[in-house]
């Protein structure tokens, strides 16, 4: 729980107990302060509550983060074998496939650029 959270409530009470004391005095000025007072309360209360909220969130967020990394690993690990067991079954397969997108690649890599569309044209 946030200090300011505290804070609030302690202000809101003394707030209402001020107003309490002006209304049974009848004196309006302390009702207007104990109101002030209150308000005041609320408000740090309501900042409180706003920075407990973020920090849970970012602590479920450093949660989710460290628990991604922690099973990318294994993931990556089982893609991998998943991979390496497909090449030892279909040798062929694999290095017909590996070849194509080598292929593609340099037919990519190696075409002429665009040409840049002319600025103006004659219709006529």
């Amino acid at each position: 729980m946030d200090k300011d959270r505290i804070t609030g409530t302690a202000k809101d009470l003394a707030g209402k107990v001020e107003g309490a004391a002006g209304n049974l005095a009848g004196d309006a000025g302390m009702q207007a302060s104990g109101r002030a007072r209150e308000a005041a309360g609320v408000v740090q209360n309501l900042y409180g509550q706003a920075k407990d909220a973020a920090r849970e969130a970012g602590e479920a967020a450093a949660s989710y983060a460290k628990d991604a990394v922690e099973n990318s690993g294994d993931t990556i690990q089982s893609g991998t074998r998943a991979v390496a067991r497909t090449v030892r079954d279909y040798p062929l397969g694999s290095l017909l496939i590996a070849g194509g997108i080598g292929f593609a690649l340099a037919v990519m890599m190696t075409r002429p650029a665009r040409r840049a569309p002319p600025r103006w044209r004659y219709y006529g």
